[in-house]
């Protein structure tokens, strides 16, 4: 992919459609995972200090359970961007991700719990320490031989995320784990879609 080439985008979002095509050609690149998503960390954390309007539909938490809304989908599947929407008092299981993925906060706070990756199944999860992350602030979560953590709104108010992931991650079949037995069970995060709006 040359510079000159136009990237589809599928975005609303005019400052989110710039920053897919930066991914989109980051990821031509061929980088090692490692190199790509600190590139990627960087472009976020930019994107994030300059501003930008999520749509107010997209950072809808639901009352259940966390939610990620699709913001862009690349249309051959090498990475997608979402909103990822927890409420108060919201969490995940403790997962993988099966690829690399950034996180930047939008707004609200998180709390991520990281673990290391089991060398084998069935065997306990060793904590590797919690960090909290706030609005602007932004983490590379995962590359695949480093991606289990468990992440909850931490304070008064929904926390809303911008996921970047190497995958479509709304379709991407993902570990859970049981940290106490390390006893693995598959799970896809499928995407969340505003009220009203049929998929």
């Amino acid at each position: 992919m040359t510079q000159q080439q136009i990237v589809p985008v599928d975005t609303d979002v005019p400052e989110l459609a710039d920053f897919a095509r930066r991914v989109a050609r980051l990821i031509a690149q061929d980088l090692d995972e490692r190199t790509l998503t600190a590139a990627v960390r960087d472009d976020l954390a930019v994107t994030l200090a300059a501003g930008f309007a999520l749509p107010s539909e997209k950072t809808v938490p639901d009352p259940e359970r966390y939610v990620m809304y699709p913001l862009h989908v690349a249309s051959d599947g090498s990475f997608s961007i979402a909103s990822a929407v927890w409420n108060v008092g919201q969490g995940t299981p403790v997962h993988g991700h099966e690829t690399w993925g950034v996180v930047g906060i939008h707004s609200g706070t998180e709390v991520e719990t990281r673990f290391a990756k089991p060398s084998a199944p069935g065997v306990p999860l060793v904590e590797e320490g919690t960090d909290e992350w706030t609005a602007g602030q932004v983490t590379v979560c995962c590359t695949t031989d480093d991606d289990v953590h468990q992440v909850r709104c931490g304070g008064d108010e929904p926390v809303v995320g911008i996921h970047v992931y190497g995958a479509d991650i709304g379709t991407l079949p993902r570990r859970s784990y049981d940290p106490d037995t390390g006893a693995v069970h598959w799970f896809t995060s499928t995407w969340a879609h505003p009220r009203g709006e049929h998929r």
